[in-house]
């Protein structure tokens, strides 16, 4: 019960991305949906349209509390 009421204490984390905002970023997972997921900074990122293993340029389209979500502005690199 103490861990929980812990959590429940913490400030919560600002996401590291903000609208707008260019990032480099690389795809580590395949969502659900087929989208691909990405980390930046520990925070998750949602990228439609790209393949796990690629090193893409994303222009951040919506920010949530606990993910992001954004498009491809180039592919820098594909995976093995």
């Amino acid at each position: 019960m103490e861990e929980r009421e812990e959590r429940e204490e913490r400030q919560p984390r600002q996401p590291p991305v903000k609208q707008g905002e260019i990032i480099e970023l690389e795809i580590i997972g395949i969502g659900k949906a087929g989208d691909g997921i990405g980390k930046f900074e520990g925070f998750v990122i949602i990228v439609p349209k790209a393949n796990k293993g690629e090193t893409v340029e994303v222009e951040i389209t919506k920010v949530m509390p606990r993910v992001a979500f954004g498009e491809i502005t180039k592919n820098k690199e594909a995976g093995r």
